[in-house]
């Protein structure tokens, strides 16, 4: 105790009132002693939290390398190769091994990934793209042009079949240098910087690879790329199938090494797998839950992250095969009676957007399209009931059909509404055959399995009325949807809409170099669609993502696709540390 009191005397106190101090002190008594020193380390301690919560003030929480996510998903790999990928499992697996010149954004934006810069050429027809000098392979082997070139080619070899050969035909491509590329179209088309995003192959492995060969190469299951993460172990059963891949961030990856370390991708049989996994603890993450599942996730607290997905369900007239849909005021009063919101409630559990137009909510940051007034169940019947009065509709009571009848013909409301197996859409068109035939509307529903329904009934045009859905990509390049010049297969305007005006917008749209005059001609196609009613457009689902709440700087934007979840992957963390904001401004 003596020392201590000489300590602190000493440290706490000047020369000049050491000697005084230390005499009243003697003359204390041990109880009062006790307390002397009982608040002098009060003192001693409030003095060190003060200063150590001023400390506090001036520190910023960064993230920092660490940490693993374990993401469970449906099926198995079997092409981790951009030029093949043709699941949802292939391209979360791309995603994350690949990259390519342009990346995009949550936000939607393209910006520069291997690439270092790149120039477009006032005309619109060429463009230069300079990789970067650090761009390298997993395996240490420099990016360069002859890689891009080799992809590109690969891409547009018919005998190959890729997914990606649509986006390449007819695109000449043009090695300068070792990193200076340049790609020649044979006409201006805006989109076409989307098409840099495509995952680069390295040359170097696959060159001895011939086309026949090309899709049984085992690169196509160890792949070896150029992006974020690099494969660091497959897990296989003992049927040879994978059970999960673990990967590793790569330090070397053009935007900057990821914070989380590691990944694993857990691989299920079936949703109801996936989600027995998600519970048991297996992984953290999963995506695209049917909406009827998400109730016992949302009673449970756990994270969902929720975002439109630009793709539209609709209901496609086909005026040559159905009559009585070349009647406007029958496509009206169809549009009319719907109640769409239902479906969204009902079928999608809210985790949709009922929608007016063939674009979907959110793209190109168009005004809202659920904007029209919003009608009760009688409301919407009655006025339907007008608009088809009106025109000259009467409704035959005993038979419960609206009939119209002219010098010339005799015509019902009656049609067949084909769509897919899936149990979502078999529901949604068990409600619209409900809501119509409560209007007066005699429906033969037809469900196809679907890969039926697309060779047999869309192909061909066998069908009156089909509920279908369209992906609409990010560049939002609608003319294969709509251009009139798209009404036969493999064209995909299944509505057969011809609309010379339309046509020269969509024209004009995919042409277009600056995004402004873009985003207007689209605006006007839309107004031209409202018009004519080709289609009831009914909704656009949410794309559903269930994560670790730790997971932290995640941004989902516009989703196309499930991988597209990994946008920004190389900025999520979930470890961090403490620094001085001073050295985070600088």
């Amino acid at each position: 105790m003596k020392d201590i009191h000489k300590i602190l005397t000493q440290k706490i106190f000047p020369n000049s009132k050491r000697e005084s101090i230390q005499q009243n002190i003697k003359t204390f008594s041990p109880s009062e002693k006790l307390l002397f020193f009982v608040l002098i380390f009060i003192f001693i301690g409030s003095v060190i939290l003060i200063l150590s919560n001023i400390n506090k003030s001036f520190l910023t929480e960064v993230p920092t390398n660490g940490g693993s996510l374990k993401e469970g998903v449906v099926g198995s790999p079997r092409f981790i190769n951009p030029l093949l990928a043709n699941s949802d499992t292939d391209r979360d697996l791309t995603a994350l091994v690949y990259s390519g010149l342009m990346k995009a954004t949550p936000s939607g934006e393209l910006i520069e990934d291997l690439a270092k810069s790149f120039t477009v050429s006032e005309d619109g027809f060429s463009y230069d793209f300079i990789i970067k000098d650090s761009a390298s392979f997993h395996d240490g082997v420099d990016v360069t042009a002859d890689d891009v070139i080799f992809t590109v080619q690969k891409a547009q070899d018919v005998s190959l079949k890729s997914p990606k050969r649509a986006s390449w035909d007819g695109v000449t491509i043009e090695k300068i240098d070792d990193k200076h590329i340049r790609f020649i179209l044979k006409q201006p088309y805006a989109p076409f910087l989307e098409n840099t995003t495509l995952g680069i192959l390295p040359k170097h492995i696959w060159i001895k690879a011939g086309t026949e060969q090309f899709s049984f190469s085992t690169f196509n299951n160890e792949p070896i790329g150029s992006g974020p993460y690099k494969i660091k172990k497959i897990k296989y059963n003992s049927g040879g199938t994978p059970e999960f891949y673990e990967l590793e961030s790569f330090s070397k990856y053009t935007l900057g090494e990821p914070f989380i370390s590691d990944m694993r991708i857990v691989f299920y049989p079936s949703e109801t797998a996936l989600i027995e996994g998600y519970k048991d603890g297996e992984v953290g993450g999963i995506n695209s839950i049917s909406p009827n599942k998400l109730s016992e996730f949302e009673k449970a607290g756990v994270r969902i992250e929720r975002s439109p997905l630009p793709r539209i369900f609709a209901v496609f007239f086909n005026q040559n095969q159905a009559s009585v849909f070349a009647n406007m005021e029958v496509r009206k009063a169809l549009n009319i009676a719907l109640d769409k919101d239902r479906i969204v409630q009902e079928i999608l559990g809210g985790y949709g957007t009922n929608i007016d137009g063939p674009i979907p909510p959110g793209v190109l940051a168009l005004p809202n399209q659920n904007s029209k007034e919003i009608l009760n169940k009688e409301e919407r019947k009655a006025k339907a009931t007008a608009m088809l009065e009106n025109n000259g509709w009467k409704l035959n009571e005993e038979d419960r059909v609206w009939e119209k009848k002219t010098k010339k013909s005799e015509s019902q409301l009656r049609f067949s509404l084909s769509t897919s197996d899936t149990p979502e859409l078999k529901a949604v068109a068990e409600i619209i055959a409900a809501e119509w035939r409560d209007l007066g509307v005699v429906i033969d529903l037809k469900i196809f399995e679907s890969g039926d329904l697309n060779q047999n009934v869309i192909r061909p045009r066998k069908y009156d009325a089909l509920l279908f859905g369209e992906i609409v990509s990010r560049e939002l390049d609608l003319f294969a949807f709509w251009h009139s010049s798209q009404r036969n297969d493999p064209g995909l305007n299944i509505a057969l809409y011809a609309n010379i005006t339309a046509d020269r917008l969509l024209e004009d749209a995919r042409a277009a170099t600056d995004r402004n005059v873009m985003i207007e001609k689209y605006k006007e196609f839309e107004r031209e669609v409202d018009t004519d009613v080709p289609a009831v457009f009914v909704y656009s689902p949410d794309f559903i993502y269930i994560t670790p709440k730790n997971v932290k700087a995640l941004e989902l934007g516009a989703v196309t696709t499930p991988a597209e979840r990994f946008l920004n992957i190389h900025e999520w963390y979930i470890e961090t540390d403490k620094v001085w904001d001073f050295f985070t401004n600088n």
